[in-house]
């Protein structure tokens, strides 16, 4: 039944055709479940194991690897190699496929926990009215038209409507609903609202939320899929997981590669085709295996192996230090993501507050006849702690504020009509409430207020332990005051009472709304002196003008507090009992914003980052709280600005364009509203963080390009997002974005290290084989290269440090590509460089070097028919390891001088030396170890193919390979100084590289 809110209990019970007195029968519970199907959330299909394995492997670079290593390994095969040299290409290739699939695998595990988790907020059983009789059923056997009784801690079973209240009230938490702190007093009336939402519907009790006062009868009118709970489920399946930018482009420039590579293979291929029948090769197919394999060293040489480990550790070295910063990722590829938000979606309570309701004003009648009437005083704090001091009007501190008799009869009644508690965790170093939020105010204040008759009583305080001093002057308070008897808190009273006796004296104290203990009260207590006199109609009208100002303008939560003398001897109260009343004081209190999310809001709009407040609280509320913050002091108003959800919905397609790019607050939302509000602006290609807390959030968390779930949240919005702030802070969220900025410039500058040497690579082969020159480096040397000479620096690379101007830049389009025209081009020269360096370390050997066999350049060129000639040298000398090793050793060092060129982007490396990043430095020491090691080391010297090197050569490779560091000088000095001067490179295939995009936005 959709619309039973809107149903009168008559007309509801009518509907499923029960007696509320007797329940449904079994006939008719069994046609139910027939009709409206089972109690549970239905299980969602999984992806099977071997799916989410073979979907890992769906990448057209890796679908290369592969064939690149299975080719590799037929190869050396057909050449009749064994043991190791025969696999450990192909094995190291396939080990970092595996490891990569694995980290893909955990990951997809992981999204589908969210589902299971909203399972645990399902009640196990159910106190149900069947055949005339209440018993406890498990919650999966109730059906729609069952009667079923909820109270105090009740874990509500379905969606149901009310139909009678067994108490004064009943209130229900609905925290994981609609984010809201404060509990939700529930009627029976039906609701008349139109688009009405969650916190509208206040005779409807929802499935998975807890009862928190009170007792009542309700009837199921929603089970399963049909309830609350069951459609932020479905909303969650709907929910496909996007990929993130960095993903995105690397998968662009992963498939340009892979063309760019499949080309140059067939090119190298083809040009040589007239070599295959050279005696050298014994016959047409070897001599076409031997330049396949040529093709296949290009490949290894062409593909960045290491790419995805290296991008995987940089990601996880700044997930390292956003955990210091209280963000913890959950998901690797959103911490890039951080970087080019363009809108934050926060939620108001907790995120923007600190979801701890705190008493920040108090007004009292200061004397009657003379001066002012009326005083105000303003407290400090904002949080549960008991620190704070009060300030009076014209802002002076009050150092006893307890030797005032107004202040120190709010702080009596706050202890004393009170049932919360307030208590100090060690665990988590911080003060946490029992109950309600309102009350555990009054109890902060009490302790702010502190004792009368000490001098010392504000230091004195300050040497207990927190432990003690979490409650030490209430706790005071109640053994002064014995409790005798307690009228609770009803609906149409508005108001608790609690009568208590000291010495002999009874006194009823009183709290609640200031309308219902003004309009009772005939006398008031003057703060000047602490005599009682009578309330005048002029004060009357004076309290409440107060009352409005702060419950309007201010949008405070504002309790009256009154006392009363009792006839000595009474023990219990009644309703009549509360009358007659003097009026103590009125206090206001809110959930104070957070002291640093202006200057957090500031730098968003520095950074080019809009903010959008969303909340389920009222429209007036959010505005105030939104002012004052402080960040939105450049809006003249919020006309324009601030949207309910509904007014939102009921605007045309044009108009709601419109809204959405001038849009600040979003109020009173629900979840399908979060969902709606990030789809609405993905279309209009923002990048959106979405925040939130209950499990009415997960489909949002998971829709949003980055889903941020608070630490203090549901396990459920854990499980849905893509970071947890631990300590629930907007300022968090503003320094993981700057993280996140810093993280991807590291990660661009390690990607085009990586890119420049694979070109060098690529270079070095296709020379050779267009020279007609032996091969200058094996597969399993480049696969070293690649994998561990080029992996430790580009990882060291990750650690450069933050520029100091990350969050004045705009953020970054989405579709801006990895590798721009103008840095490809750089990367071009950079990387020919390196491999014409190669290729020249390669051919000195041989005809230059003392130790070489110092052959003429046409004897190198012709090496493929030196046995069918008569030669002055023997033909074993191409076989000879010495030039290869050359070759791999000025590979290796030139790009370990490449790795300083990207301490930055465009600055020299006069202005950020190496030692700006010593991470950087102690990867290149270890590195250059490394090689020494295969070099020097007799297995490894035989497995990579290599020799020592003499004095002489060692001199050759310094030579060859420190120009690159002047070479990308030059190039760096022209970015920086002809900004105007970019180079655009045009493909065949357009799609190939992406273009730069302009960045205004």
């Amino acid at each position: 039944m959709e619309d039973a809110y809107a149903r009168s209990v008559t007309e509801v019970l009518d509907f499923f055709r029960v007696d509320p007195r007797k329940g449904l029968s079994d006939d008719q519970v069994v046609r139910h479940a027939r009709i409206f199907g089972k109690n549970v959330l239905p299980e969602e299909k999984r992806t099977p194991f071997w799916k989410l394995v073979l979907k890992q492997f769906d990448d057209l670079l890796v679908k290369i690897l592969i064939a690149v290593a299975i080719v590799s390994f037929i190869l050396a095969l057909i050449n009749g190699e064994t043991g190791l040299t025969a696999f450990l290409e192909p094995s190291v290739i396939l080990m970092i496929l595996a490891a990569n699939a694995a980290v893909g695998v955990i990951t997809e595990t992981n999204a589908e926990k969210a589902l299971e988790e909203l399972r645990a907020y399902q009640a196990d059983v159910a106190t149900v009215l069947r055949n005339g009789c209440f018993s406890i059923l498990p919650a999966t056997e109730l059906v729609p038209g069952d009667i079923v009784e909820v109270s105090v801690g009740c874990k509500v079973p379905a969606d149901m409507r009310m139909i009678e209240m067994l108490s004064n009230q009943l209130r229900v938490d609905q925290a994981i609903l609609t984010g809201e702190s404060c509990s939700v007093e529930k009627e029976l009336e039906s609701t008349r609202a139109t688009n009405a939402v969650y916190q509208d519907k206040t005779n409807t009790l929802f499935s998975g939320t807890v009862v928190v006062a009170g007792r009542a009868r309700a009837v199921v009118v929603g089970v399963g899929s049909n309830t609350a709970m069951g459609s932020i489920r479905d909303s969650m399946l709907q929910t496909e997981d996007e990929a993130t930018p960095l993903k995105k482009k690397l998968d662009e420039f992963g498939t340009f590669l892979a063309k760019v590579i499949a080309g140059i293979c067939v090119l190298v291929w083809i040009v040589n085709i007239g070599h295959f029948r050279d005696p050298a090769h014994g016959g047409f197919l070897r001599g076409a295996i031997h330049y396949f394999k040529i093709a296949v060293a290009l490949a290894v040489a062409a593909i960045p192996e290491g790419l995805p480990a290296v991008v995987t550790t940089c990601l996880a070295l700044g997930t390292k230090r956003m955990a210091r910063l209280n963000a913890i990722v959950r998901s690797l590829p959103s911490v890039e993501t951080l970087g080019c938000t363009t809108v934050i979606c926060s939620d108001k309570t907790g995120t923007l507050t600190t979801n701890m309701m705190s008493v920040s004003k108090v007004c009292v009648v200061h004397s009657v006849g003379r001066g002012s009437v009326i005083s105000e005083y303003s407290v400090s704090g904002t949080t549960y702690a008991p620190e704070g001091v009060i300030f009076d009007g014209t802002g002076m501190l009050l150092e006893f504020p307890s030797e005032l008799p107004c202040l120190l009869h709010i702080a009596i009644c706050s202890a004393l009509c009170n049932e919360s508690v307030l208590q100090y965790n060690p665990d988590k170093g911080n003060y946490e409430k029992i109950g309600e939020s309102t009350e555990v105010a009054l109890r902060v204040l009490a302790e702010k207020v502190g004792l009368p008759g000490y001098d010392s009583m504000p230091s004195a305080l300050n040497m207990l332990s927190s432990h003690e001093r979490a409650s030490y002057c209430n706790h005071y308070w109640e053994s002064q005051f014995k409790k005798i008897s307690v009228l609770d808190f009803s609906r149409d009273r508005k108001m608790m009472s609690v009568l208590c006796s000291r010495k002999q004296k009874e006194i009823m104290f009183s709290k609640g709304a200031p309308e219902s203990i003004i309009s009772r009260c005939t006398n008031i207590l003057c703060n000047s002196d602490g005599s009682t006199v009578p309330l005048t109609a002029d004060i009357r009208a004076e309290l409440e003008s107060r009352f409005h100002s702060f419950a309007g303008k201010e949008t405070l939560r504002c309790l009256a507090l009154a006392l009363k003398s009792m006839p000595m001897g009474q023990h219990t109260l009644s309703f009549d009992d509360e009358k007659d009343l003097t009026f103590i004081g009125l206090v206001g209190m809110q959930d104070p914003p957070r002291e640093e999310v202006r200057n957090a809001m500031l730098s968003c709009m520095t950074a080019g980052i809009r903010v959008i407040v969303v909340t389920g609280d009222n429209k007036s509320t959010a505005e105030s709280l939104c002012h004052k913050i402080g960040a939105f002091d450049h809006l003249v108003d919020f006309s324009g600005h601030s949207f309910t959800a509904t007014e939102f919905e009921e605007l045309p397609a044009l108009q709601r364009t419109l809204a959405l790019q001038r849009m600040a607050l979003f109020t009173r939302v629900e979840p399908s509203h979060k969902r709606m509000l990030v789809e609405a602006l993905q279309h209009q290609n923002e990048v959106v963080a979405m925040t939130g807390d209950g499990v009415n959030d997960a489909p949002a968390l998971k829709k949003a390009d980055i889903g941020i779930a608070m630490g203090s949240g549901t396990a459920v919005a854990k499980s849905a997002a893509d970071m947890v702030l631990a300590d629930d802070n907007f300022a968090t969220i503003v320094a993981a974005v700057a993280e996140g900025r810093a993280i991807y410039n590291n990660t661009k500058q390690f990607i085009r290290y990586m890119i420049s040497s694979n070109i060098g690579e690529v270079v070095c082969i296709f020379v050779a084989a267009v020279l007609g020159i032996p091969d200058t480096l094996a597969p399993v040397q480049l696969l070293w290269v690649n994998l561990v000479t080029d992996g430790l620096p580009a990882t060291a690379i990750g650690f450069n440090k933050q520029d100091s101007d990350v969050m004045k830049a705009k953020p970054r389009k989405v579709n801006e590509a990895v590798v721009t025209g103008w840095l490809f081009f750089r990367y071009l020269v950079i990387g020919a460089y390196v491999g014409l360096a190669t290729i020249a370390g390669f051919i000195w050997w041989f005809v230059y070097a003392d130790s070489g066999p110092r052959l003429p350049y046409r004897e190198l060129m012709n090496f493929d028919t030196c046995a069918t000639r008569e030669t002055t040298f023997p033909c074993s000398i191409f076989n000879d390891r010495h030039p290869s090793t050359v070759s791999m050793t000025v590979l290796v060092v030139v790009e370990m001088f490449n790795a300083l060129n990207n301490l930055s982007e465009n600055q020299s490396l006069l202005v950020i030396p190496p030692w700006s990043n010593l991470w950087l430095v102690a990867s290149i020491i270890l590195t250059m170890i490394f090689h020494v090691l295969i070099l020097y080391v007799r297995p490894l010297s035989v497995l990579f193919s290599v020799t020592p090197l003499s004095w002489a050569e060692w001199r050759l490779v310094l030579y060859l390979s420190f120009p690159v560091i002047i070479i990308d000088e030059v190039l760096k000095f022209f970015s920086r100084n002809t900004n105007s001067i970019r180079f655009k490179f045009r493909f065949r295939r357009p799609d190939m590289l992406p273009k730069r995009e302009s960045r205004d936005k």
